[in-house]
């Protein structure tokens, strides 16, 4: 699903006014709200009168030793039932997001299809690990009813990076926020550039293989690599492995990290064309403003 290049504004209501709390988040011209909230104020959530509605939600948290979210995407008419019964049954979500229409246009089948298209997507994004033990098959809509929902589900993907929810769409590079990087040691080459989401490496980079792993790779940076296997984002080959896809790490040195099989200070290691590091890229770029 391609992003929208039209500006648009969000309001983003905090009721009890601490911003790590309950948040309600609406966008101009949609009509659609959602509710954004930590699992430990799940009663207060109850309380909330968008959850009597029909609608979709997304629960997650963390996903062990490997820096990739575990997520799990459900529906439901109305949705509090089925929020708490994934609080009695599923241990492993700390933040969930529900969403409903506020006109209430909403109806099983269409809260069916964007469940089903989610969960579609997050598998080629590959940015967390679904708990959904099964995909299911989106409901037969007319045309008009499927276009409504796919709109629906489009101001959706644009509210859910405002928390961090980045599972459904790949890496996209759209804004850089450093040249093109370079990390060239141990036959590796691999690039990347710093990004307002991330540090995204670049498709066609390679790493090490798990034959050059050093002791001293962190057990995150290990688990990362394993995981990135498992998941198809890193393939083998001769040497090693390759990026299939551009692919978005938390920092610069959580990319070298899986790039080297060794602990490393990304801001040292990545270089520009000319070889200057990170680290004086960004004191330039800093300095620059002051």
């Amino acid at each position: 699903m391609a992003e929208s290049k039209n500006p648009f504004s969000m309001r983003i209501f905090i009721p009890s006014g601490d911003p790590g709390g309950l948040k309600v988040v609406e966008k101009t011209n949609w009509t659609g709200v959602g509710v954004v909230f930590p699992r430990p104020l799940l009663s207060e959530v109850r309380k909330r009168s968008e959850l009597d509605h029909a609608g979709v939600y997304i629960l997650w948290g963390p996903g062990g030793s490997a820096d990739i979210p575990h997520a799990y995407v459900g529906e439901g008419d109305p949705v509090l039932p089925r929020i708490e019964k994934h609080a009695r049954e599923k241990d492993f979500w700390m933040q969930g997001a529900v969403f409903i229409s506020k006109d209430e246009n909403l109806n099983k089948a269409f809260v069916q299809h964007i469940e089903a298209r989610l969960i579609s997507l997050a598998p080629s994004a590959k940015r967390c690990e679904l708990d959904n033990s099964n995909a299911p098959q989106p409901p037969s809509l007319s045309e008009a009813d499927v276009d409504d929902a796919e709109a629906f589900l489009g101001d959706m993907l644009m509210c859910l990076p405002l928390f961090g929810i980045h599972f459904f769409e790949p890496t996209t590079l759209h804004r850089a926020a450093s040249p093109e990087l370079y990390l060239q040691r141990k036959k590796v080459q691999a690039r990347g550039v710093e990004t307002p989401q991330g540090f995204v490496m670049r498709a066609g980079s390679t790493v090490v293989g798990e034959n050059k792993e050093t002791p001293s790779i962190p057990l995150g940076a290990k688990a990362l690599r394993r995981k990135l296997i498992e998941i198809g984002v890193l393939e083998p080959v001769r040497a090693g492995f390759r990026f299939t896809q551009d692919y978005t790490f938390s920092s610069p040195s959580a990319a070298s990290q899986v790039v080297l099989g060794a602990s490393g200070r990304g801001l040292r290691e990545w270089k520009d064309a000319t070889g200057t590091t990170l680290k004086k890229l960004r004191e330039k770029s800093e300095g620059a403003g002051s």
